[in-house]
C-alpha cells in the first residue's frame, strides 16, 4: 500500500506542478518500470499565435517497441534505427527499433488552432531500470517552430527552462509495488 501512496502522492506533484505551464505534456507522467506506458502528449498552444501543422516526437533511449496512433486528417510516419544494444521481445531479438514518430496535417483545415489543445498517443514498453526519460518534442506551426527539447543538466526539476521536453518518469516496480496495483 506504501508504494501505491508514492506512485499517486508523485503523480498529483507532477502534475500540479506542470499545470501552469502552456508546453507539452504527458498525461501521465509516472509509470512502472519495465511496464507497457501509452504516452499521451498534450499540445495546449501552437507557436506565438499560429497553427500547429505538425507534431514530431523524438523517442527517449530505451523506450522500446513504440506504436503510434492514428489522426484522423493527419499522416502519421516513422524512423527507425540501428539500436546499439539489441533487446528480446516476445522471443525475438530485435536490432532495430522506432526512434522518431511524426503527425502532419493533411490540409489546413486540419490544422490545430492556437486556442484549442490536442493530444498524440502511442504506445511502447519501458525499460527494465528506474529514472526519468524525455519525451523531446518538435512542434511545427504556420510560420514558426516550437522544439520542446529542453532538459536540466541534473536531476528532473524543469524550472527555468523555456522549452522543456516532456518528463516521464520511470519509478521502480517490485513485489511490493505490483501488489500495490492489484488493489
Amino acid at each position: 500500500m506504501k508504494s501505491a501512496s508514492k506512485f499517486i502522492a508523485f503523480g498529483a506533484l507532477l502534475t500540479a506542478a506542470q499545470a501552469g505551464f502552456p508546453h507539452v505534456v504527458l498525461e501521465d507522467q509516472a509509470a512502472l518500470a519495465g511496464s507497457s506506458y501509452k504516452a499521451v502528449l498534450r499540445v495546449g498552444h501552437g507557436c506565438a499565435g499560429a497553427p500547429t501543422s505538425a507534431i514530431r516526437v523524438l523517442l527517449p533511449a530505451g523506450f522500446q517497441g513504440a506504436k503510434p496512433m492514428p489522426k484522423a486528417g493527419w499522416t502519421l510516419s516513422t524512423r527507425s534505427e540501428q539500436l546499439p544494444q539489441p533487446y528480446t521481445s516476445h522471443g525475438k531479438t530485435v536490432s532495430e527499433d522506432v526512434v522518431e514518430i511524426s503527425w502532419t496535417a493533411t490540409a489546413k483545415e486540419h490544422w490545430l488552432p492556437d486556442a484549442w489543445y490536442d493530444e498524440f498517443v502511442l504506445r511502447g514498453t519501458l525499460p527494465a531500470s528506474a529514472g526519468p526519460l524525455w519525451f523531446k518534442v518538435l512542434q511545427s506551426c504556420e510560420p514558426g517552430r516550437l522544439d520542446w527539447v529542453e532538459v536540466p543538466a541534473q536531476g528532473t526539476s524543469t524550472k527555468g527552462l523555456k522549452a522543456p521536453a516532456a518528463l516521464l518518469e520511470v519509478i521502480p516496480s517490485g513485489p511490493a509495488s505490483h501488489a500495490a496495483h492489484a488493489h
